[in-house]
């Protein structure tokens, strides 16, 4: 199976938002990646919902939504109303993480776990089948353009281990800090999903940029 880019919006200019979402149709990117941030979970506030929905009725390609919140079970069903296809919540905020990955499938979407910088892999351990996706910070989460951490080639490796030997078929994002420097080393780990914001979209070509990725 060929690794998946899911360009960060972001990064977009805001001020030409239909602009760079058909930049993404027309690239060989495969989702649009959706932070959201809240101020509280992250020291940060991103865009809400009536952004995504703009950008939905632009998007031509799978909407891949990380809700950096707390609460999250409060706007499952609203994120799916909106045209989330993939919904993933923070590990760190969720005290009934099964209960909460049970409320984004029945609404349909593909259920995701992200996990901070510091949140070890293991902790998934009791939910590895009950996964679409697992989404590994490479960064610490609350902004773009950050240095890439190099401990999270280690956890990569452990995630994909834990999932071969659990017979798990979920798949492996990495967000924060991706580039053709270590892309290559990353799928080498064990990912199928690159995340790439700043390095996409103040690229001189986003276009040939993200098919440089794609070609990795």
């Amino acid at each position: 199976m060929s690794h998946k880019i899911a360009p960060s919006i972001l990064a977009a200019d805001f001020g030409n938002l239909q602009r760079d979402c058909e930049m993404v149709n027309n690239s060989q990117a495969d989702w649009f990646h959706l932070d959201v941030m809240d101020g509280v979970f992250v020291p940060n506030i991103s865009f809400g919902m009536p952004i995504i929905k703009n950008i939905n009725s632009y998007a031509k390609k799978t909407l891949d939504v990380h809700l950096m919140i707390v609460n999250p079970d409060k706007f499952i069903k609203s994120f799916k109303e909106i045209g989330a296809d993939v919904l993933t919540v923070h590990y760190e905020v969720c005290d009934h993480l099964h209960r909460t990955l049970s409320a984004i499938k029945q609404e349909g979407m593909k259920a995701g776990v992200a996990l901070n910088p510091h949140t070890s892999v293991h902790l998934l351990s009791d939910v590895l089948n009950d996964l679409d996706l697992v989404c590994i910070m490479s960064v610490n989460p609350g902004f773009g353009g950050q240095s890439f951490i190099e401990n999270t080639y280690k956890k990569v490796k452990e995630l994909a281990h834990l999932r071969e030997i659990s017979n798990a078929n979920f798949l492996i994002e990495i967000d924060g800090g991706v580039s053709t420097a270590n892309a290559r080393k990353l799928l080498d780990a064990g990912a199928d999903v690159l995340v790439a914001g700043s390095f996409v979209f103040k690229s001189e070509n986003p276009v040939q940029t993200i098919a440089d990725l794609k070609a990795v």
